[in-house]
């Protein structure tokens, strides 16, 4: 009986866990199986290093239905995968195999070693011991298919490798020096897939206005911002709630080119989307969302009556991080020495509605080469949510972030991946016993 070979195209976190899987069921259930992973790096797990600010959120500890929901529209085609391989049976697999978990705010899951490295070694210790082939420096240049059916790799250096099943895994084109530079998306659309359009996912965002490169590094904490994106780039209303996304209280941090932190990289895509569709967008940011105009006044007013001869700046300093304090004044139009008893009522009103609504015009997001995700990919209409495999090539099987699928921060990116490798790999495997593809 002739050997099977099933080769896994990139070794990330999806190719690493569709060839674990694969390389079980060659020893377990389908005899006379290879398996070889082909990774264009030195090495494998470069842009994983890189997850949860190099600390790995290896998943959510959230409800499954949560899980799904976090993916927004695409999130149904996920759901074989995530019920298959799902984010318990991600922690099972990392603990199993002696790496302690902890479940931080939001539910997010890291190793209690608070590295992304510790995560890579047992993912490369469960390669080796299901006997996957893994091939470094070595750049796929393009599928072999016969009869719409995959029979190999074209290498870089025109050598040719056969195969029976292929599993592209290759990722997106953000933080292209990990080697995500799209050449499966190449491919695949060589081959007659349909590439839903790349854009950035997860991305800072740039600002109009030049103030928070002053205040580069600082970080707002329980602020709430809300993002409004219109058709014309007159100042926005707080109460136009017509295209409007209000987020929760969070974190905010300035950037030397804008806004960065948790909140924006959330909603990001949408700001995105609304960029790319010509839409002016601006964001207000409430400084204290627990607090109402009416209450900031007065607190204002009973500061400025109680300390008369300081100057706005000392004020200020009870309200604002010190760092801001200048920004705010300059912004409010208002001298900087200037005592609070010389502060009129309609100084007063700018100051109290700067602290809840500061606001900023989005020129447009970081490029999609320096986004935590890429958004698009394969379209979802070309690939079977059953088995990851192609619906127009038989024996190719898709994972991770090559495939249009993407959610916000908190390990549910890295869970998808984790889940559409093993699901591939999977089938990929079993579906050597049999003739019916379909």
């Amino acid at each position: 009986m002739n050997k099977k070979n099933i080769i896994v195209i990139g070794s990330g976190p999806a190719g690493m866990m569709a060839a674990i899987r694969a390389g079980q069921l060659g020893q377990e259930v389908v005899p006379l199986t290879n398996v070889t992973l082909i990774e264009k790096n030195p090495t494998s797990g470069k842009k994983l290093l890189l997850t949860g600010k190099g600390r790995c959120n290896i998943t959510n500890a959230c409800d499954i239905e949560i899980l799904i929901g976090n993916f927004r529209k695409n999130g149904r085609f996920l759901r074989t995968a995530l019920n298959t391989f799902s984010n318990t049976d991600v922690m099972q697999f990392f603990e199993d195999r002696g790496l302690s978990l902890k479940i931080e705010r939001q539910l997010r899951v890291f190793p209690v070693t608070d590295t992304a490295g510790s995560v890579l070694e047992i993912l490369k210790k469960k390669l080796a011991e299901n006997n996957v082939t893994i091939i470094y420096n070595a750049r796929v240049d393009d599928i072999l298919v016969q009869d719409n059916q995959v029979k190999g790799v074209l290498l870089r250096d025109k050598k040719e490798i056969l195969c029976d099943r292929i599993i592209l895994a290759t990722g997106g084109i953000s933080y292209g020096f990990t080697g995500s530079t799209g050449d499966g998306l190449r491919i695949a659309q060589r081959l007659g897939h349909q590439i839903i359009p790349l854009c950035a996912g997860l991305v800072p965002l740039k600002t109009r206005e030049c103030y928070p490169k002053l205040l580069e590094g600082l970080t707002l904490k329980n602020i709430q911002l809300t993002f409004i994106g219109q058709t014309h780039r007159s100042a926005p209303t707080i109460n136009d709630r017509k295209r409007q996304i209000i987020s929760e209280v969070g974190e905010l941090l300035f950037t030397g080119f804008g806004i960065s932190g948790p909140l924006i990289l959330s909603l990001s895509g949408q700001i995105v989307d609304w960029l790319n569709e010509g839409k002016a967008v601006f964001v207000t940011i409430d400084l204290k969302p627990g607090l109402s105009y009416e209450q900031i006044n007065a607190r204002f007013q009973r500061e400025f009556s109680i300390n008369p001869k300081k100057n706005i700046r000392s004020i200020l300093k009870f309200f604002l991080p010190q760092r801001m304090v200048d920004v705010f004044i300059e912004i409010a139009g208002i001298r900087h020495d200037k005592q609070v008893s010389q502060i009129n009522k309609d100084e007063r009103h700018r100051l109290v509605v700067l602290f809840k609504g500061l606001r900023l015009e989005i020129t447009e997001s970081l490029p999609v080469e320096q986004a935590m995700i890429t958004r698009g990919g394969i379209s979802l209409k070309d690939i079977n949510p059953q088995t990851m495999e192609s619906c127009i090539i038989k024996g190719l099987y898709f994972a991770g972030e090559i495939i249009d699928v993407d959610a916000d921060t908190g390990g549910f990116n890295l869970q998808a991946s984790f889940s559409t490798g093993y699901l591939a790999g999977e089938n990929a495997a079993r579906l050597l016993t049999t003739d019916e593809h379909r």
